[in-house]
């Protein structure tokens, strides 16, 4: 049995269209259905949905033998900022460039943020990425206090939480519609495969098929991990 992670929302519609490039349909909907653990079209194959940031968890301890989580949630999760997860137990071998947005710092319209970074003022920001903002800020020399939330970011400069955010921005609307601005692009973010490396070598046929599906589907080449 070959087991997919996937979390409900924007990957797993993205991830759908991969999926039948590997001939594998999901049977249920993950919205109309309260079961975890749906079936596909392959008897051999089956998805279990869980929270975005559980999925490389699930793949690095053998709860599933692959999953589709974003570079974030990797970086979060102990990957090195160039996405190299040494010591994970886990192989990356595609970029799926699916599920695109950026990880950005913002702040209050009336901030004034570049001032503010340029006195070397001490800042508290508000994220639910504090490994990615926390290297970001080390490497500019300003000096942060983190606050460590899981939703409703834009909260925390309009109530005086935070200075500033940061967060995922796909299209800056609801930064628009909060009265922040988009100050600094900190990365890209895409969604990316991740393969239980054990797994890689013991349902090693099965595994390649669908990588090389994914692979043929987004127009890529992948590295073997043993060059990983």
């Amino acid at each position: 049995m070959i087991t997919l992670a996937l979390s409900k929302g924007r990957i797993f519609e993205e991830t759908l269209p991969l999926l039948a490039a590997a001939g594998i349909t999901v049977l249920e909907d993950p919205e109309k259905s309260r079961k975890l653990i749906l079936p596909t079209n392959q008897p051999d194959v089956r998805v279990v949905l869980v929270r975005a940031t559980d999925v490389p968890t699930y793949v690095e301890y053998g709860g599933a033998d692959l999953g589709v989580t974003g570079k974030d949630t990797l970086i979060e999760h102990g990957a090195n900022q160039d996405g190299s997860l040494r010591g994970t137990g886990l192989y990356q071998p595609l970029d799926l460039r699916i599920a695109r947005c950026r990880v950005s710092v913002a702040v209050r319209a009336d901030f004034d943020y570049a001032q503010a970074v340029r006195q070397g003022a001490r800042l508290r920001v508000a994220t639910k990425y504090p490994a990615i903002a926390r290297e970001f800020f080390a490497a500019k020399g300003v000096h942060v206090d983190m606050v460590k939330l899981y939703g409703s970011m834009e909260l925390a400069p309009l109530t005086g939480l935070a200075d500033a955010i940061v967060d995922l921005v796909s299209t800056g609307n609801t930064l628009k519609a909060n009265q922040l601005v988009e100050v600094e692009r900190i990365m890209d973010i895409s969604a990316r495969l991740v393969v239980n490396q054990a797994a890689l070598k013991l349902k090693q046929a099965p595994l390649r098929r669908i990588i090389d599906a994914f692979a043929g589907a987004v127009g890529t080449d992948y590295t073997s991990p043993e060059a990983a």
